[in-house]
């Protein structure tokens, strides 16, 4: 067994002396035993007794054991379960106090057999987890515990994790689960289980929290081609920020006004949405999953477009007179919206045609009340007593609805004179006898000629 004697007299606070064993490697259950001694004239603690176990000639870590005052000889066990082929190194570390007194190890053995009053820890596994989530070790050992035992995850440059629960299955197995929450790639690391019991400490090997970042896309998804109902688009998401590999992606698409979104899965590098309203502006981003829980990443940078004009549902209904007069007529109409229009840019003409001087004239002319909840539209400069046929035209960059036609008959007027130069009067002894011609414009029936 090795020996070690500090005398901490004449010495100052912090100064330290070291004993290290040889490396081990352990291919079976063992279990290293020792005699420790700390103690002083004047009760007061001449130093600290640390001891490291130092993996694969890594970092030295933390202590997993320590004391300042014993005053007797006492003895302790370390459970180190560090397997083959990894190979570790025990150092026992005294740390003065500048107090006098003495600190002493001694008979430090290695046993061919587990340790009778500390638990060992049976092999560790690796954790993996994606960012956020609770990254959960499980500690299992052989051996008994109570309630007097302190239980912690000890990490190598990464906070220790306290005991999360513990399962007893009876004198000689149970299962400490201890958890990392919230686990970001600061927790990422080296972590192994403790145990100290008043006989001693059980230490497990290290295992690895490896905490990845779910994938997000770097760049927006591409547009292929547009329609009025559907856009096609490339996924474009083969940049990725965070970690693969990725399992599942998704289209996310929402209306860039108001708050209507969906979600749907895509199994190809390019994907057809359906459905959408016509004239639309969507912003359209990629979702990607990496394995695990909460591996889906944020959604990547959004393409911004808008879906086309399609053509009008119909043409506008309900076509009736509102008024009429010998040289106007108002005329209005049910409203519409959107969901006739099915785009946000239309306009709506009158077209009107009737009889004139033998010849028939063809007009039209915009309506600009589309937006009221009582449109209408007063067509003038029309000759009184006509037939006039009308009908409505929705147009947008589309496509083009009418509705049904209507005819009218404006109002009768006040007929033109009979023209001057057509009054011929033939005279006799006594009568004179007039004639002439009808005037140019009768508008209408002539019930009455006055001389």
């Amino acid at each position: 067994g090795s020996f070690m004697l500090v005398n901490t007299s004449g010495r100052y606070a912090g100064q330290k002396a070291h004993l290290l064993l040889p490396h081990l490697k352990e291919n079976d259950t063992h279990c290293i035993d020792f005699h420790y001694y700390v103690s002083s004239k004047s009760g007061s603690s001449p130093g600290t007794l640390n001891i490291y176990v130092k993996v694969n000639d890594g970092p030295i870590g933390n202590p997993v054991w320590n004391t300042s005052i014993t005053a007797t000889w006492n003895r302790a066990e370390l459970a180190i379960s560090t397997f083959w082929p990894n190979f570790y190194q025990v150092v026992f570390e005294v740390v003065t106090s500048g107090h006098p007194g003495y600190v002493a190890i001694d008979e430090v053995k290695v046993l061919g057999h587990p340790c009778t009053k500390t638990p060992h820890f049976l092999r560790l596994q690796s954790v993996e987890v994606n960012a956020g989530q609770f990254a959960t070790f499980q500690c299992t050992a052989n051996g008994g515990t109570d309630s007097g035992d302190r239980l912690w995850l000890q990490g190598i440059y990464v906070r220790d994790a306290p005991l999360k629960d513990i399962k007893v299955f009876n004198v000689r197995r149970f299962v400490a689960l201890f958890s990392v929450v919230n686990a970001t790639k600061r927790d990422a690391g080296n972590y192994r289980c403790m145990i100290r019991t008043e006989g001693g400490v059980g230490v497990s090997n290290y295992a690895e929290l490896i905490v990845k970042e779910p994938p997000v896309p770097i760049a927006p998804p591409q547009l292929s081609s547009v329609g009025a109902t559907y856009l096609w688009i490339q996924l474009n998401a083969n940049s990725i920020n965070g970690d693969g590999p990725i399992i599942q992606r998704e289209v996310e698409y929402r209306t860039s006004s108001g708050s209507w979104y969906d979600i749907q899965p895509v199994d190809s590098t390019s994907y057809k949405i359906g459905h959408l309203d016509p004239d639309t502006e969507y912003e359209i981003s990629v979702l990607l999953t990496r394995p695990g829980e909460g591996g889906t990443g944020s959604p990547g940078p959004a393409l911004k477009t808008r879906t086309k004009c399609a053509d009008p549902m119909r043409g506008p209904r309900k076509l009736e007179v509102v008024e009429i007069k010998s040289r106007q007529i108002t005329i209005c109409w049910e409203p519409f919206g959107y969901n006739v229009t099915r785009c946000h840019r239309y306009n709506l003409t009158v077209h009107y045609r009737y009889q004139a001087g033998g010849q028939e004239q063809v007009r039209e002319e915009v309506s600009w009340d589309t937006e009221s909840s009582h449109p209408q539209h007063t067509i003038t400069n029309l000759s009184p007593y006509t037939n006039v046929s009308i009908k409505l035209v929705l147009m947008n960059p589309e496509g083009r609805k009418e509705s049904q036609e209507l005819v009218v008959q404006t109002d009768e007027d006040v007929p033109s004179a009979v023209p001057l130069e057509s009054i011929q009067g033939s005279t006799f002894e006594e009568k004179i006898f007039l004639q002439w011609r009808e005037p140019a414009q009768t508008y209408g029936v002539i019930t009455l000629y006055e001389v």
